[in-house]
């Protein structure tokens, strides 16, 4: 099997997709992940990580520090998930996708321990970035957790330093019903010795960090406390923000090429990390950060964060999806002039959906469709849903006549939001 296309068709066929199936496709262990790297000759062992978990925040975060590192001249992998267009946007060097030729030859190579091992398709998609990152021989990757962080594939190294940004109600199912437990899994990542960064201080599970960092002698670092924030703005799609670092006394300005507001917590992780690995020796100066911050997307390809596809009417997208994700998109809203709002929106199965729909305006149009894969919720149920929230609105049984609908009710001084999930965004991209 030589070509691209059938390979990856082969993936999705072969091994359970939790992206596509649900929680099935999740395994509560990581005995599958470290038979597979042992029959690759352990890669993760060859290169220096970060390691990023965190229920909303995660993806940016990880972009960011790996623009830095990048902008710093240090040949930086990033590992992350889902994809939105193209599967190989998973797996990066200094912002380049992963080579479909070693799609292709990793995964015929592979081909018994697929049929012995029978990895899931993260797991395997885990094995996969490992053994590229050796193979390109980067200084270090930035590994983001997939699921939750205790029982997660990726949760085989022993990075440089860990960042939890933040936690909030998603994939209950999996990883606990309340935040204490869900923090606990995410907690799973600190590692003895090796410092962690917590993005947010949230008072109702500080606690859990800090107990377990200290029983593993990690130090643990709370960036709202080093950070503050001193006034931002979104200026022409970008977001300026001031922040005072509370240790040294000195401000900070950034220019993003990020909108979204919701930014501004991640950054101060991504600040704090930064500043353990400039005490480590990584050589990373004022100007590497301030560069970067201002080139995410072009140095590492981050798409789908508050993303300005399209000006009258004003289109934006965000794979905001869960409870926290949506009031984040929400609180966006309130710094953008527009007459009527449309908003295209489609949810999978497993999410508090109910509770989300809360959430949203009820003075918006709403345009309710489902994107193309199993777990995807019924459009149908979903505008019923909607319309017991209050939001008036149609179903479309694709994102394509959604997002069609929505363009033709539109005047050019409107606006346009598609949320609900990466799928969504995906298909509407």
């Amino acid at each position: 099997m030589n070509n691209y296309k059938a390979t990856i068709e082969y993936l999705y066929a072969q091994l359970p997709m939790f992206t596509r199936v649900g929680a099935a496709a999740f395994k509560a262990d990581l005995h599958n992940t470290i038979a597979l790297l042992d029959q690759l000759d352990n890669p993760h062992h060859k290169f220096k990580t970060i390691h990023v978990a965190g229920t909303n925040g995660k993806g940016s975060s990880s972009h960011m520090l790996a623009a830095i590192l990048q902008q710093a001249g240090y040949k930086t992998g990033l590992y992350t998930s889902p994809h939105l267009l193209d599967f190989r946007e998973r797996i990066r060097v200094n912002g380049e996708m992963v080579t479909e030729d070693f799609v292709v030859d990793f995964t015929d190579k592979l081909r018994d321990q697929i049929e012995s091992i029978q990895p899931s398709f993260f797991e395997m998609t885990v094995a996969m970035a490992f053994s590229y990152f050796a193979a390109e021989e980067v200084d270090i990757a930035v590994i983001e957790v997939g699921l939750g962080g205790r029982l997660d594939s990726t949760n085989v190294i022993t990075p440089e330093l860990s960042l939890i940004t933040n936690i909030s109600y998603d994939h209950k199912n999996m990883l606990g019903e309340t935040l204490p437990e869900i923090a606990g899994e995410k907690a799973g990542i600190i590692k003895a010795g090796i410092p962690v960064v917590i993005s947010e201080t949230q008072t109702e599970i500080q606690q859990v960090f800090t107990d377990k960092a200290a029983s593993l002698h990690a130090p643990i670092h709370f960036a709202d406390q080093e950070w503050m924030a001193d006034g931002s703005a979104i200026v022409s799609n970008r977001l300026e923000l001031t922040l005072m670092d509370t240790r040294q006394q000195q401000m900070h300005r950034f220019k993003l090429d990020l909108s979204g507001q919701y930014q501004e917590k991640n950054i101060m992780g991504v600040l704090s990390s930064v500043r353990i690995l400039q005490h480590q020796g990584w050589k990373i100066t004022r100007e590497h950060i301030t560069t970067a911050l201002s080139h995410v997307r072009k140095l590492t390809g981050l798409r789908g964060r508050w993303e300005v596809v399209s000006e009258h009417p004003l289109t934006v997208v965000d794979v905001g999806h869960n409870e926290a994700g949506i009031r984040e998109v929400m609180q966006q809203l309130s710094h953008v002039n527009y007459q009527q709002l449309h908003i295209v929106t489609g949810f999978v199965k497993d999410k508090e959906v109910e509770k989300v729909l809360t959430l949203f305006p009820d003075t918006a149009h709403y345009y309710f469709c489902r994107a193309q894969l199993p777990r995807a919720l019924d459009e149908v149920t979903l505008a019923e849903m909607g319309a017991a929230a209050g939001l008036k609105g149609h179903a479309y049984p694709s994102v394509q006549a959604a997002l069609q609908a929505a363009r033709q009710h539109a005047q050019s001084d409107d606006m346009i939001l598609v949320c609900g999930s990466f799928f969504i965004v995906a298909e509407a991209l």
